[in-house]
């Protein structure tokens, strides 16, 4: 049995049992290599993931976002390219499945394929600020 070291386990912390879990999630999908992909930062509030996707088509490709996990995954058909014979094949012809985990007030933008790459656009809306008085109750 292993003592873990747990970032969160602070009694001023309370109710981030949901982040842990977001931040396991996130170290299992970043030992994942393939496909290859950046993240750029794009002005002040947007972020812009590429993945190298060369070989699929946007029939090939899902863009799902479940929560605040944003999935990205590649079906091939071997048989459906037709029969061909390779001498070198250095692209591959797996299929895949690229999960990020986004951050509150993070919002999906659109995708778009182009060039074997495919580009998703993230944007974080300005939050609305607010500020709430607590009633206290007596008695």
């Amino acid at each position: 049995m292993t003592n873990r070291t747990v970032l969160f386990d602070s009694p001023f912390l309370l109710g981030f049992d949901q982040t842990r879990a977001l931040i396991d999630r996130a170290t299992k999908a970043a030992a994942e290599g393939y496909p290859p992909y950046n993240v750029e930062q794009i002005g002040d509030d947007a972020v812009r993931i590429t993945l190298a996707v060369a070989g699929f088509t946007p029939e090939d490709l899902a863009i799902t976002l479940e929560g605040r996990q944003l999935t990205i995954q590649g079906k091939r058909e071997d048989g459906a390219r037709g029969e061909q014979s390779f001498l070198h094949r250095g692209i591959a012809a797996r299929g895949f499945v690229r999960s990020f985990v986004l951050a509150d007030g993070l919002e999906v933008e659109g995708a778009r394929l182009e060039h074997g790459l495919l580009h998703v656009n993230l944007s974080r809306p300005e939050p609305v600020r607010t500020v709430r008085q607590i009633p206290i109750a007596f008695g």
